[in-house]
């Protein structure tokens, strides 16, 4: 095989690895972004939480303060009902002490009603106080866990840029940057090879002449449809 085109070859490889090394760091950032995210979203909800039991205690505040009128309103009646002269008088009293008592039932249920709400909601945020508590002491030993991890791959990438320095001091220029031209478009499939006389980049038949060429190695061939850089496996030779 011509000895530019295994190098081409060679150095196809290692931008392979290269590249996959950015979703193995994606993957162990998400772990961490993930659990991050959680403890977030908890904070967010009892943060609203504590709004609405705010909103809620001023609805019970203003409830307690119409509760606190009509029982004024009651006594005042009670007042009046002694200084009452004609039956006209005391059915009226009778009629606003009457509406004022169903009122004073409707708040009381309202108010209950209101405290068993701001109860439930203060015993989910101490629900989501616990989860968050668990989260966070977990989330440290996610984070090493990440970061660890991490270390390993940035080590193993450095291994491999090393191994693409040599490789690039050796290669001839101009077959480097032809390959780099390719590789713009191509990506990871800029050099593929030849399998039942098709090229693995488009899946194309290929020419009995190109393939021919492509068996021997002597130069570096390109797929006649795509224009990838193409060579056979050892075992296909």
């Amino acid at each position: 095989m011509n000895k530019h085109l295994k190098q081409l070859i060679d150095l196809a490889q290692v931008d392979k690895e290269i590249d996959a090394f950015e979703p193995q760091i994606e993957e162990a950032n998400a772990k961490y972004e993930a659990a991050l995210a959680k403890t977030k979203s908890i904070e967010a909800d009892i943060e609203n939480l504590s709004n609405e039991i705010k909103e809620e205690e001023l609805k019970k505040s203003k409830n307690e303060l119409h509760l606190a009128e009509l029982s004024t309103k009651l006594e005042e009646n009670a007042k009046k009902s002694a200084e009452v002269k004609t039956e006209r008088e005391m059915k009226s009293l009778q009629l606003e002490e009457e509406i004022a008592k169903e009122q004073i039932t409707f708040v009381n249920e309202e108010i209950e009603r209101l405290e068993k709400i701001i109860e439930m909601k203060k015993k989910q945020i101490e629900a989501a106080k616990t989860s968050l508590e668990e989260l966070n002491a977990s989330l440290e030993s996610v984070k090493a866990e990440v970061e660890e991890r991490l270390e390993k791959i940035n080590e193993d990438r450095q291994e491999v840029f090393k191994q693409k320095e040599q490789l690039l001091a050796q290669i001839n220029q101009k077959g480097l940057a032809f390959y780099q031209k390719i590789r713009r478009w191509a990506k990871n499939t800029t050099v593929v090879p030849v399998e039942d006389q098709a090229c693995m980049g488009c899946h194309m038949i290929i020419g009995d002449k190109v393939y021919s060429d492509v068996i021997r190695g002597e130069d570096i061939t390109t797929c006649p449809h795509c224009g990838r850089i193409l060579y056979v496996k050892a075992s296909e030779e």
